[in-house]
């Protein structure tokens, strides 16, 4: 069957190859969305979105058996090199879409996110499959951006000079507690959430945004996008650093986000 989103999710796949020189902000959130998850030494735990591998990491070293998944080759390249150098080689690492996984039904006692799930343009499909691959009594857990917080808000920003493809809801959807609780429904119970603070160092907003221009990957695209707008990128670039400002205090802007947990029926 032909994916409706195949050039969105190209898109998504280019801009996130840069990555990587974040990864350090997010292990120690990783560490947090482990603990929240429950898991238990010996259980299977899949990492949706893996990236370069923080969680799947995480979990393999608390004793699980970790499997990671993720669109972006380069990034699987990254968690490969990351689990060697840990010294846990046994982690499984494929190249895979949330919306489509290659995993069978129950194979999996916790199935975790990191930042990531969030971005499948369609959260009705993602949702069905991340319950599909978890087990009766597993653990889904997932750590997402809330509209409120600095990311939510670059978000849409971004939407304003790149909207999103029709039919495709803001990634924020996942940062709503309300909205969390209806893509999730009678599938799960136990539903719980907790809010966390991540720091992104910084010497200035302008600096936080410069490094987001090279590494995240929807202000890459919209940078890309607007390179022959000159006028445009730069009322882009000050509305961004107002924004970060509001944010910025001790050299770190406050990344606000949202953990959800609940337990499959």
């Amino acid at each position: 069957m032909t994916d409706p989103f195949a050039e969105f999710k190209a898109k998504q796949r280019e801009g996130w190859k840069h990555f990587a020189p974040l990864e350090t902000l997010t292990t120690m959130p990783a560490a947090r969305l482990v603990r929240f998850s429950g898991l238990q030494p010996g259980q299977r735990v899949l990492d949706v979105g893996c990236g370069t591998g923080v969680a799947a990491i995480t979990a393999r070293r608390a004793g699980a058996k970790a499997t990671g998944l993720d669109l972006t080759p380069e990034l699987l390249d990254r968690a490969k090199e990351n689990s060697a150098l840990a010294g846990v080689d046994d982690v499984v690492w494929k190249e895979g879409d949330v919306e489509n996984l290659p995993f069978a039904d129950g194979a999996f006692d916790v199935v975790l996110s990191h930042f990531a799930h969030m971005f499948a343009p369609r959260p009705e499909v993602a949702t069905k499959e991340m319950l599909r691959v978890l087990r009766s009594g597993g653990m889904i857990a997932f750590a997402t951006w809330p509209p409120e917080s600095v990311v939510g808000r670059v978000f849409g920003l971004i939407s304003k000079s790149l909207p999103l493809p029709p039919g495709v809801p803001p990634m924020t959807r996942w940062g709503e507690p309300a909205a969390v609780e209806q893509l999730l429904g009678r599938a799960v119970r136990d539903l719980h959430f907790e809010r966390g603070l991540m720091l992104f160092p910084a010497l200035s907003p302008q600096h936080y945004r410069r490094t987001n221009e090279q590494t995240a990957g929807p202000v890459i695209r919209l940078i890309q996008a607007l390179e022959k707008e000159p006028a445009k990128l730069a009322e882009f670039r000050r509305e961004y650093d107002a924004l970060a400002t509001e944010y910025f205090r001790d050299n770190a802007v406050q990344m606000e986000y949202l953990l959800t947990r609940a337990t499959k029926v």
